[in-house]
């Protein structure tokens, strides 16, 4: 367990993020990691409670048991998420059973130790009693269906910001991506007429209930009010008098037992700034806040932003702004979030005119359908990443196993690389598929061209400068930038000074993978701005933990290093079969002189050093990912970058092995 770190475990997950320092700390004392081996039962339905859980590592299967010994599976539990909680906070029994799918890391805080923490941190209290509203607990309504509801509202503090169409394609794409149900609540001010009926081809005289306290509709009876439709996402109307204050008891009331039914509640909010619409917001797990990037739309979405959190103490990371670009934008992104003083979640692009509002079915390809897609995967708790692994030539497997996804239509939601796997993370992000990469890789002809990369200089910071290597990523990237990418880009180098990981994600891009690419000793750091970076692989030569920063629970790992018996075959091997002797430069012969000096020479003793630290450090981060691709590459050598269609088999044989288990992960 010592590659665990209690500290930045707790940083990570978002329950504990938002703490201070010593507030974590109090965690951190009254907290354990355990393991949890494959098929192990965590606790079982109706056991008393006797601890909080949150998965680390692995995963977790929550499901019921009827009179017949029958499972139901409820929910696949992933990195972040933490159960145990309803119990502890009422006292029950358990009404669901945990276990462990593989072999799996928890953070566990025993019953004693949570209250205590409860009583010295009152704000994760909370934040913690929310979640009663999203997991059912009342076993009376009717049998246990859904372990756990996301209340989602959609707002605006204007008008035509596209806000209905934005919550119908949310709710069509997180019922498509997640598999799981949904329903919109069409919530207005009464005697207005809603649209979203016409949108979802409703006709006939459908009924809307009256949320004010006159009214004879009882919340009880909510479901003679659903409509459903062809498109298998559900809708109830609701109506409410601005001055009626019970409007918003009788909405809770009707959302407590919706959650008992529907895994996700898309609340469309009429665009009015009234309390009875902000107690709403201050009920939901997430508020979704539509502005487009015109300067006074901007104010507008600012000074509610700012209300939010002054007037209702609305945490930043419920906020969640998304720039409609239906308005042409007049400033940049970082003059946007300059002057909303709050992150930007997602950009929606403008819609071509279709004559349809529900994008997913009529363009499923326009750049619309795809933004609202990613926004409902990672809302949905779906997001698929790649990580790609350091290892020279190595890398080229990367390659293979990118044919796979690609024949396969695995879905991959954000990609990171270090080092050579950042050079090949980097093209496939800008839409280069896997053929024409491996096309790239015939530049490397032969043995002779890997010294194409070497420009000797003085070892004062590097024997290598990097400016033909600099050459080679301009020639493939251009001026392409992290804004030029077709999904969230993630590259990993390492700080000289600071001595710490930098995960690099705005700028050129043949900037950040060069940098990224800077072997310590080998290559001369590359200044980025006031940086000195280096090779990210020294710091995270599988860079798993940067796409779980950025919301990613499914991660599929590419780890090409091999093992450190295979490390030690191939350097034996490589001294007595690399042909060096026809490389010449000025007259000065460099293979002969590396070839003489090759077991004391420098070069070698860096380049196999670094693999080997590299292969145990990756072989621990690989523990992050759900899946670990780990090519077989007997018999093949760091430096043979002639030979990239051969590792690219290997890499593609690797990925078929573990496809089944890829497909499984992905669907759960």
């Amino acid at each position: 367990m010592e590659y665990i770190n209690k500290n930045n475990i707790l940083k990570e997950l978002s329950l504990f993020s938002g703490l201070t320092t010593q507030e974590r700390a109090i965690v951190r004392e009254r907290s354990s990691v355990v393991e949890y081996q494959k098929g192990r039962v965590i606790y079982k339905e109706a056991s008393s409670p006797d601890a909080f859980y949150c998965l680390v590592m692995g995963r977790v299967m929550i499901y019921t048991t009827d009179s017949c010994g029958e499972k139901t599976i409820l929910e696949y539990l992933h990195r972040g998420k933490y159960f145990g909680i309803i119990s502890l906070l009422t006292g029950d029994p358990h009404s669901v059973s945990a276990e462990a799918m593989n072999d799996s890391v928890l953070l566990v805080i025993k019953k004693d130790d949570f209250d205590f923490i409860l009583r010295r941190i009152p704000s994760l209290a909370i934040d913690l009693s929310q979640t009663l509203s999203r997991r059912l607990k009342n076993k009376d309504i009717h049998s246990k269906t859904i372990f756990e509801s996301t209340v989602i509202s959609v707002f605006s503090s204007y008008s035509q910001a596209g806000k209905t169409v934005y919550a119908l394609n949310l709710a069509f794409n997180l019922s498509k991506e997640t598999h799981k149900s949904v329903v919109i609540l069409d919530i207005f001010l009464k005697d207005r007429l809603p649209s979203l009926p016409r949108r979802l081809e409703i006709g006939g005289d459908y009924p809307i209930f009256n949320l004010s306290s006159d009214s004879k509709d009882a919340p009880e009876s909510i479901k003679d009010f659903l409509l459903h439709n062809r498109f298998g996402v559900d809708l109830i109307r609701l109506s409410y008098e601005e001055t009626d204050e019970s409007c918003v008891k009788r909405l809770m009331a009707i959302l407590s037992l919706l959650v008992n039914d529907y895994h996700y509640l898309v609340l469309d909010l009429p665009s009015f700034m009234d309390r009875s619409v902000f107690d709403i917001l201050n009920q939901s797990d997430i508020i979704n806040i539509l502005s487009s990037p015109d300067p006074v739309d901007l104010k507008r979405t600012h000074n509610l932003i700012r209300r939010l959190k002054s007037e209702f103490s609305f945490p930043q990371n419920k906020i969640k702004i998304i720039i409609n670009e239906y308005k042409l934008a007049k400033l940049s992104y970082d003059e946007q979030v300059a002057m909303l003083e709050h992150p930007i979640f997602a950009t929606l692009p403008k819609i071509d005119f279709t004559g349809a509002d529900i994008m997913i079915l009529a363009s499923p390809d326009s750049e619309y359908a795809r933004a609202v897609r990613r926004i409902a995967r990672q809302m949905g708790d779906c997001l698929v990443g790649l990580a790609l692994g350091v290892g020279f030539a190595y890398g080229f497997c990367h390659i293979g196993v990118l044919k796979v996804i690609e024949e396969e239509e695995i879905p991959v939601d954000a990609i990171s690389g270090s080092s050579i796997g950042a050079v090949i993370a980097g093209l496939w992000a800008i839409g280069k598929p896997s053929k024409e990469i491996l096309e790239i890789t015939k530049e490397f002809s032969g043995p002779k061209h890997i010294w194409g990369f070497v420009d000797l200089t003085l070892p004062f910071l590097g024997f290598i400068k990097g400016n033909k290597l600099y050459s080679f990523l301009k020639k493939h990237f251009g001026d392409k930038t992290f804004y030029d990418v077709k999904c969230p880009l993630k590259i990993v180098a390492s700080d000289v000074r600071r001595r710490e990981s930098r995960v690099i994600e705005k700028g050129l891009l043949a900037d950040a993978i060069m940098a990224s690419c800077a072997m310590p000793g080998v290559f001369m750091p590359f200044k980025l701005k006031e940086e000195m970076l280096f090779d990210g692989g020294v710091v995270n030569p599988l860079p798993t933990e940067v796409l779980f920063k950025i919301g990613v629970k499914k991660i599929i790992a590419v780890n090409v290093t091999p093992s450190r018996e295979d490390i030690l075959e191939g350097y034996e091997k490589m001294k007595e079969e690399i042909n060096m002797d026809n490389i010449r430069k000025n007259g000065f012969s460099l293979a002969r002189y590396i070839k003489k000096k090759f077991k004391n020479n420098i070069l070698g003793f860096i380049f196999g050093s670094i693999e080997m630290l590299q292969s145990e450090v990756a072989k621990k981060e690989g523990q992050l990912a759900d899946i670990v691709i780990h090519p077989d590459t007997h018999g093949l050598h760091w430096l043979e970058l002639h030979r990239a269609e051969d590792f690219a088999k290997r890499g593609e044989e690797e990925a078929r092995k573990n496809l089944s288990r890829i497909i499984q992960v992905i669907n759960e």
